[in-house]
């Protein structure tokens, strides 16, 4: 399709085009609000500075979502089957529409009070509360693929905790005869190293989910079935990109700073482990929050120190936003998608 008959197609169908600039909005403030948790420990343990460690986490976004999108596509599958839209083109898009924009202002809250947030868990109960508002029923949502994200949520928390637990452990025994002066040294770099693979994982877990919904709005649109997947990878992987440059350094301090202090040794075995926890869900096709994951692996990491090394303030504030995500967003789609549907 040309670029000229794209356009004249997106005027002339304004729903269609409302729904695509809310979904553009949603992935970028994604990249701007959900990355910065990637680069939290690499940044309060000063081995990048923050500018450094926005680039990687740009790039390795980016690369994350092409490379996993091509490898493995569970996750989309997972969220575009979520919840079912009905027959009527036009109602599926407004109620589109109103889930995205749900997960907008849930998430720039969030970010406004420094408090890192699950926007994937606000994408899938705000896309659940829309389907219910539309259908006036729970039927038109998938139990299956609902259960794979509830499932999602319970592996990803305890095996970010389990990881980041156990790897500061051994790291702390492997190098407890060493001079601290090298190891830091080397753990600066291996630092960096673990945060672009956080990084990388960031975007092969959550772009999946933001391509998922375009799968699911291409089947209630004419032209965007003329886009192909590579298209559509490189223009959700560039959106993402590009929210993350914006940087995100409120919910960087309130991670990296705020609620645990690390040493380079246990910044990079958080990073490790909260990307092997996502590595694993999205090979498997379970939908998780990388917030969730990377979280629980920090608070692992300082509670393999002492149990104090945790800021439980800071944490609890956390921990009770994630709690409130579900029922606020699920809550909120199902409003704003009846506010749109008598509007229409």
């Amino acid at each position: 399709m040309l670029l000229s008959d794209f356009i004249t197609q997106l005027i002339n169908e304004p729903i269609t085009l409302f729904s695509i600039i809310l979904l553009s909005g949603v992935v970028t403030v994604n990249g701007w609000t959900d990355a910065p948790t990637a680069i939290a420990a690499c940044i309060s343990t000063k081995s990048l500075s923050p500018k450094k460690a926005i680039m990687l986490a740009s790039v390795m976004n980016f690369a994350g979502v092409c490379v996993m999108s091509l490898l493995s596509g569970k996750v989309a599958d997972t969220v575009s089957g979520i919840a079912d839209f009905g027959n009527n083109p036009e109602t599926a898009c407004i109620t589109i529409c109103a889930s995205m924009l749900t997960i907008i202002l849930w998430a720039v809250t969030a970010w406004f009070f420094g408090i890192p947030t699950s926007e994937s868990h606000a994408l899938i109960a705000s896309i659940s509360g829309a389907s219910i508002a539309l259908s006036h029923s729970f039927s038109s949502v998938s139990s299956d693929e609902l259960t794979k994200v509830i499932a999602g949520l319970f592996i990803s928390t305890i095996l970010g905790f389990v990881f980041g637990f156990i790897s500061t452990k051994l790291t702390k025994s492997l190098i407890k005869n060493l001079d601290r002066l090298k190891t830091d040294n080397y753990f600066k770099y291996l630092q960096n190293i673990s945060a672009a693979f956080m990084a990388f994982m960031h975007g092969a877990q959550d772009g999946q989910k933001f391509i998922g919904v375009f799968i699911l709005l291409k089947t209630y649109t004419s032209f965007t079935n003329e886009i192909n997947s590579f298209t559509l990878i490189i223009y959700v992987s560039v959106l993402m990109a590009l929210g993350t440059s914006f940087g995100g350094m409120r919910i960087i301090k309130s991670m990296g700073n705020d609620m645990v202090k690390l040493k380079k040794y246990q910044g990079s075995a958080s990073d490790l482990s909260g990307a092997a926890s996502l590595l694993i869900s999205t090979l498997t096709g379970l939908p998780v929050s990388t917030t969730h994951a990377k979280t629980t692996a920090m608070i692992g990491v300082a509670a393999s120190e002492k149990i104090t090394s945790v800021n439980w303030k800071i944490a609890k504030d956390m921990i009770l936003t994630w709690v409130l995500t579900f029922p606020g967003c699920g809550f909120a789609g199902y409003l704003i998608t009846k506010i749109f549907l008598s509007l229409r």
